[in-house]
């Protein structure tokens, strides 16, 4: 067996060690199944044994499912396999449940997902005192519900309330809370947990769940008018709609998958979770979830983007220029790393204040109890605030994010270029900027690159790492070291105004823009925007960017490329604000919205005034014209070869500016549409809105040739072989 070993003792204990062979942690795959079914029918049919301890050879007890498995399950089976995968799992924890002997599960680290499945169909559960260990169902954040039995027996074991809680936010507890809900029956050290699993199952105690009691009754048996319970629903449901809106079904199935099966004996309850399990992962939702925020994510994460070739490389020194809101960000995340930083601004104050950021995340984190006041203070004192550009000698890296003017930027690079070693690579934040021509500052253009972080920097993973003309494939390789040194998300784009993130992010503030100066009611654009999943809508976003960015930018490409460049629709809105009626944003004093002094803040009344409701207005099309533009945008990165792949689309688009996960990100979206629907529809929006939403090229070859982004036959071939092992059972 490749998962799992097999010992038995002189006193009776089998013992059952998870141990996968082919991957660092335990996971659920139909591999798995098989070796556990066999061991189940084993230690089932062994008189001798007269108590089974389930433990793990690996650091954690089990991860949970294989998530490539389930993403290519989406494309790959059919409605009946999906079905056929989650009664299979769920019923091999049921032969534990009913195999007539007690099973202990030693919880030494994580147990998540179909790992902590497993260890609620054992008979008891003993957590061990390791500050790692942790449990929890975090299905719903993949789009997906516990599909073999975790709804049901937890339910059954923590209550209704409970339940909802850990299965709607997906959280991990840790074995003390665990223990008072009743999901483990004990805490041991761990090197005490084998003999204490032993002494359970020296009581010889019954090997029977309350659930399987002759007569058991359901958690909450039908025929109540008003249950018990019916409170926690009704607030469970209010937070699912509150969180994850109407795109996002694997909340409400949770709901109904606890508030039926607690009705039902527990055979027919998981038949229910299976059901709902099956509609789940037959999903194009929960497939983009998965595929984008874990299979693309860890890829990147793991170097998918990085030259071959080029010898592993590690910053201990990096230089940051400029200590404003960026610089000061990427000079905590860069400490937090262990990396060496000398943060340079024009006086010492100034740098002294951004080295202040780190001191105020810290504390934040020492309040919180995350963060010891021992490697606060390391992080800070990590952290050299000056104006003496001499102290960047020894740099590894520098990151200049200094104020986004070519001038500007060209003398700092000239300042350190003259200390720092020739075999330093220099990279530029700038968003907007071509990286080819801050590049022509540089002594060594092939060592310029582009470094784009997110604001605010220790909260956002992505980093858009954009190569100049003249870059190389070892500073990029360099670069991408440094990345993934900050534990962050990279992806890779070529040199264009904009890049890929802010170019497309333009295209949604400024459609936002243009519908209120076609006369659709302010408020009704943002919960439009955020209907479909943006976090926040076009108007306040403009707000806070103030309108001089966006029409800077717009102006620049205007002087640049004349009548070859697309003004963006929303640029009249937005000159008629800030020229004529003199609201250009937050900083100047209120844009589109009005803000108080408490710190609260509403749309601007005036607005109804200058931009009078016009006409009707079609909500569809609103939320259509949001994700559309975005998505036509990006397939236009990638005509052009902004962009390479088709993950570093997605990964930007939902990591970079927050579109919504549901999707899967702008490329991932048009797939879920169907490509030649999102070719009609794009032109349909196109007559009615105009040119911007056209298809591109790109779109109508692969609509006529019957193309995708994600071709279905990748995940055909990907579970070709489990669908014979499901067929056969």
């Amino acid at each position: 067996m490749r998962h799992l070993n097999i010992s038995k003792d002189a006193d009776g204990v089998a013992t059952i060690t998870l141990d996968n062979a082919d991957a660092p942690m335990n996971i659920i795959s139909l591999d798995f199944v098989a070796d556990m079914e066999e061991a189940i029918a084993s230690v089932t049919a062994d008189a001798d044994v007269t108590g089974v301890i389930l433990t793990s050879a690996k650091s954690a007890f089990m991860a949970g499912a294989d998530l490539k498995y389930m993403v290519n399950a989406y494309d790959g089976m059919t409605k009946r396999e999906h079905l056929g995968f989650s009664q299979k799992v769920s019923g091999m924890l049921r032969s534990i449940e009913r195999s007539g002997k007690p099973w202990v599960a030693i919880i030494d680290g994580l147990a998540l997902g179909g790992g902590l499945e497993l260890a609620l169909a054992c008979h008891r559960r003993i957590a061990t005192d390791n500050p790692g260990t942790a449990v929890g169902l975090p299905e719903v954040n993949v789009g997906l519900l516990p599909g073999a039995g975790g709804t049901q027996r937890l339910l059954r074991i923590a209550g209704v309330k409970a339940a909802l809680d850990l299965l709607l936010s997906g959280r991990q507890i840790d074995a003390e809370e665990a223990l008072s809900l009743g999901i483990v029956d004990e805490i041991a050290p761990a090197g005490d947990a084998a003999a204490k699993a032993k002494a359970w199952l020296a009581t010889n105690p019954d090997p029977v769940k309350p659930w399987d009691v002759k007569r058991a009754k359901a958690p909450q048996p039908l025929g109540i008018l008003v249950p018990s319970d019916a409170a926690d629903y009704s607030m469970a449901a209010a937070m699912v709609a509150k969180k994850a809106g109407y795109n996002q079904p694997a909340a409400a199935a949770i709901l109904k998958t606890v508030y039926e099966g607690a009705q039902l004996p527990i055979d027919k309850a998981l038949s229910v979770e299976s059901k709902y399990f099956a509609q789940l992962l037959g999903s194009p939702v929960a497939r983009n979830i998965m595929r984008t925020s874990f299979i693309s994510r860890k890829a990147a994460e793991k170097g998918a983007r990085r030259p071959a070739g080029v010898p592993k490389s590690k910053v201990s020194k990096v230089g940051v220029l400029g200590a404003g809101m960026m610089g000061a960000g990427i000079a905590y995340v860069s400490a937090k790393a262990g990396i060496e930083v000398v943060l340079i601004d024009r006086d010492v104050p100034a740098a002294e204040k951004g080295r202040q950021y780190s001191a105020k995340v810290t504390q934040k984190l020492i309040a919180k109890g995350a963060m010891s006041q021992d490697k606060a203070d390391a992080i800070l004192g990590r952290i050299t605030a000056t104006d003496d550009f001499a102290l960047l000698e020894g740099c590894d890296l520098i990151v200049e994010a200094v104020f986004e003017d070519l001038a500007i930027k060209a003398e700092t690079t000239a300042k350190a270029e003259a200390v720092i070693p020739e075999t330093a690579v220099f990279g530029s934040n700038t968003s907007t900027l071509p990286i080819s021509e801050l590049a022509k500052a540089s002594k060594r253009p092939d060592q310029f690159i582009g470094i784009h972080f997110f604001s605010p920097v220790d909260r956002m993973s992505l980093v858009e790492v954009i190569m100049g003309q003249q870059t190389s494939a070892e500073t990029l390789a360099k670069a991408l070291d440094y990345v993934a040194q900050l534990r962050k998300t990279p992806i890779v784009v070529n040199d264009s105004r904009g890049f890929y993130t802010s170019r497309v992010f333009q295209t949604m503030i400024h459609e936002g823009a243009a519908m209120l100066g076609e006369g659709v009611p302010p408020a009704v654009i943002e919960n439009a925007a955020k209907s479909i999943g943006m976090p926040v809508g076009p108007l306040v976003l403009l707000d806070e960017l103030s309108f001089d960015l966006p029409l800077m930018i717009v102006d620049q490409a205007i002087e640049q490329e004349g009548d070859k460049y697309l003004v963006p629709a929303g640029v009249q809105t937005l000159r008629r604000m800030r020229d004529e009626i003199g609201r250009g944003g937050r900083k100047s004093g209120g844009g589109f919205y009005e803000y108080n002094e408490d710190g609260t803040k509403q749309l601007w009344k005036g607005l109804a005034e200058h931009f009078p409701v016009k006409g009707d207005w079609n909500i569809d099309d609103l939320k259509a014209r949001f994700l559309y533009t975005q998505a036509v945008e990006t397939v236009r990165c990638l005509e052009e070869r902004v962009l390479e792949t088709r993950e570093d689309a997605d990964l930007g688009s939902v990591y970079g500016w927050g579109f919504p996960l549901w999707t899967g990100g702008t490329i991932s979206y048009i797939d879920t549409v169907g490509v030649p629907a999102f070719v009609r529809e794009a032109d349909r929006l196109a007559q009615l809105y105009g040119p911007r939403f056209s298809a591109p090229k790109m779109l109508r070859d692969m609509a006529s040739e019957g193309k995708q982004f994600y071709p279905a036959g990748e995940a055909e071939e990907a579970v070709a072989q489990d669908r014979a092992e499901l067929a056969s059972s």
